[in-house]
């Protein structure tokens, strides 16, 4: 018996409130599974106590079990999120999302997702097609150009870009600033945007990638921006805002505050550990 049957069986005892999640097996296939968080210990002394706790974390408190192991619920749990984790590495974002948000497809030197998993430096370059695309029709010389980037999280993309890539482009707007075309970059890494920077000709690249899911979520991604890099760039030179996902900083904010932040590196430039420093001065 497979897990979805598991499931169906194992959900039809239960009852109560609950918040659905959707786990996607197939393009044909559409399965929803009930999720509700709820105080599975034996007796406890306070139930409430832990309730509340576990509102406050992603966390798998509170939980209980039966002999050495979980129960079937928690259990149950774990491989939908497991699962949902999986999914997010392993499977590409929408085309029609893409075309939705008018992004152009542009391709790391990576062949396959196994490639892309063992190899960091195939993610790191666009392969000759894509470097032959941004020469020929990027916009040069603009103060931003934004990568969007699937990394390790494709559901991060497809949940999250929609409403934080038009806040970004809203606030940069709002500031006078000159923006290249965003761009979607499959099968890239963040090192990826030192090249696009050279080939683009622009101040601050910003790359919009998706993070490495965990059982708690697969929907986060990241923004890594750099300012003016060169051959010499490193780690320090970047700064990195994580978590952003309706869960934790929600999109629309993360992006008007993205916009703050470019705005402030054009001004002082530089990004990373530089960057804290003269605005902290």
């Amino acid at each position: 018996m497979d897990i979805e049957s598991i499931v169906k069986e194992v959900m039809k005892e239960m009852e109560g409130p609950t918040e659905e999640k959707t786990i996607n097996r197939t393009a044909e296939r559409e399965f929803v599974y009930h999720f509700e968080k709820m105080v599975t210990v034996e007796e406890p002394k306070n139930k409430d106590s832990i309730a509340h706790a576990q509102q406050g974390t992603p966390a798998r408190i509170g939980i209980g079990r039966s002999g050495t192991r979980m129960k079937t619920k928690n259990y149950l749990d774990f491989r939908v999120d497991h699962a949902a984790a999986q999914d997010a590495v392993f499977k590409d974002v929408a085309d029609s999302i893409l075309d939705k948000m008018d992004l152009p497809i542009l391709h790391s030197k990576a062949s396959s997702m196994q490639e892309y998993l063992m190899n960091l430096d195939v993610g790191r370059k666009l392969n000759e097609e894509s470097v032959k695309w941004l020469k020929e029709n990027a916009p040069k010389g603009k103060q931003v150009q934004i990568i969007v980037s699937d990394g390790l999280s494709s559901t991060g993309v497809e949940d999250t870009i929609p409403d934080l890539l038009p806040s970004l482009v809203q606030g940069l707007e709002a500031k006078g600033l000159s923006m290249g075309k965003p761009v979607f970059i499959r099968k890239s890494r963040v090192w990826i945007q030192d090249e696009v920077a050279s080939l683009v000709d622009c101040d601050v690249v910003v790359s919009l990638i998706g993070e490495r899911p965990g059982l708690a979520t697969s929907k986060s991604i990241s923004a890594y921006l750099i300012y003016c890099p060169n051959e010499n760039s490193v780690e320090a030179d970047r700064t990195v805002f994580s978590n952003i996902h309706e869960g934790g900083v929600p999109p629309i904010e993360a992006g008007a505050y993205l916009s703050e932040v470019i705005e402030g590196m054009l001004h002082h430039k530089a990004s990373g550990v530089k960057y804290a420093q003269l605005k902290n001065n």
